[in-house]
């Protein structure tokens, strides 16, 4: 294996390892459901968190706490909160989950 390969192999393990590692518990399906949509929105180079919301309205993505309503820019910053909230205190509890 050339030199070039060994790097990009090393930094592509690396940060798959570094996307993990703080997770105090693993992400629900709605949770990361959510984090995957998130993902793709801003990947498209869309930041503004209520051009955001619209998008997660039309791509009918649910709320990780159950609640049934329109996505607003206020409740993205609820959900948001409350996944941190209950990562930090499951991170509090137990450390951290141990990376596959």
């Amino acid at each position: 294996m050339s030199d070039n390969n060994w790097s990009c192999n090393v930094k592509k393990s690396l940060s798959e390892d570094l996307s993990r590692q703080s997770l105090g518990r693993p992400l629900n399906d709605s949770e990361a459901a959510l984090a995957a949509s998130l993902g793709a929105i801003f990947g498209s180079g869309q930041h503004d968190f209520g051009k955001v919301a619209e998008e997660l309205q039309s791509r009918g993505v649910a709320k990780p706490s159950g609640i049934d309503a329109s996505w607003t820019p206020s409740l993205l910053e609820e959900e948001l909160r409350a996944i941190n909230s209950s990562l930090d205190d499951a991170h509090q509890r137990g450390g951290f989950t141990p990376l596959d």
